[in-house]
């Protein structure tokens, strides 16, 4: 397999973690969630809304696509729910190898 088709499939992979990145939004969310305050105990959707400026459907829909990609979880507390950041790393490493061989293939074709 080249080295160009191994990285399309690397992509394809990586596409859904790097659209969930990709917002502003969301990265406020995961910004807030990393809050050495917060990081234990998690934040609740209207927390959140205070911090992005957004509506809870919004809040919502957002932390929908940070949980389908396993970057964020939440734990029920009575009616409440609090999201957190998983812990889960295999999506960021992935990321992380993807970048290290775009690099990779970059440097070989500068010394061509």
């Amino acid at each position: 397999m080249s080295d160009l088709t191994k990285l399309k499939h690397e992509f394809e992979k990586s596409s859904d973690f790097l659209v969930a990145l990709g917002d502003q939004k969301r990265q406020a969310i995961i910004l807030a969630l990393l809050d050495k305050q917060v990081v234990h105990r998690g934040l609740r959707v209207n927390e959140l809304t205070d911090v992005t400026g957004l509506s809870r459907p919004a809040v919502s829909h957002h932390l929908k696509l940070l949980r389908d990609v396993a970057l964020i979880d939440y734990r029920r507390d009575g009616t409440k729910n609090y999201y957190y950041l998983t812990h889960r790393t295999k999506r960021i490493q992935q990321l992380q190898t993807l970048l290290t061989h775009v690099t990779t293939v970059m440097e070989e074709n500068e010394q061509l």
